[in-house]
């Protein structure tokens, strides 16, 4: 199975659900009291990269609608692309801003959908950081500086975590993982499909 399969669902199809971001503020109060986990203030919505002048006029109608608001006092909205060539347009609002940028993700997917673009839409995610001060420990990773996604996949309707592990290579804490899905089960409907925890390397926000 492909990376558009596990992130697209195909195996399984479900309605997507984008009012399932709007668990994810009351979702950080009990991440951070859980694991110690607070907001970074910045967020993501990827999609199979699009060419052609409508996507762009959409690219450009959400970029202005989200740039207009006149709470952001952040960097501009951006559209970046990641090194396996999916695009990702990054809202960066401050830590204690979550439910505007989750207002920002819920925009972002809905103008994606109205303007014909909902199969393209692949996921979203909120970045969190636990700043603590940590000590290293035989076998431990240092406590201050781990960072953690937690990602929305659009077309399953469902949430995930993940956490690469600071330091040279492409490794991911699962125990951390598994943590915080034990955490938020309450909080936000989680992906019960771990094959379907897709790691998102290099994805802008995190």
């Amino acid at each position: 199975m492909g990376l558009l399969d596990i992130l697209l669902g195909r195996t399984k199809p479900v309605v997507p659900d984008l009012d399932q971001l709007f668990a994810l503020p009351s979702a950080a109060v009990t991440l951070e009291a859980a694991a110690g986990f607070t907001p970074t203030g910045q967020g993501a919505v990827c999609f199979a990269t699009v060419e052609g002048s409508a996507f762009e006029q959409t690219h450009r109608e959400v970029q202005a609608l989200l740039d207009a608001d006149t709470e952001r006092t952040g960097p501009p909205v951006r559209l970046v692309r990641d090194d396996y060539g999916y695009s990702w347009l990054l809202s960066q609002r401050t830590p204690d801003q979550l439910p505007l940028l989750v207002n920002d993700l819920h925009a972002v997917n809905s103008a994606m959908e109205v303007n014909g673009f909902g199969p393209q839409l692949l996921c979203s995610l909120a970045g969190f950081e636990d700043r603590r001060d940590g000590t290293k420990e035989a076998g431990t990773e240092q406590a201050g500086g781990r960072r953690l996604a937690l990602v929305y996949l659009y077309k399953r309707g469902s949430f995930y975590p993940f956490a690469p592990l600071p330091g040279p290579g492409q490794r991911r804490d699962g125990a951390l993982e598994l943590q915080v899905q034990a955490a938020l089960t309450g909080d936000l409907r989680i992906e019960q499909d771990l094959g379907r925890w897709f790691p998102v390397w290099g994805a802008p926000g995190l």
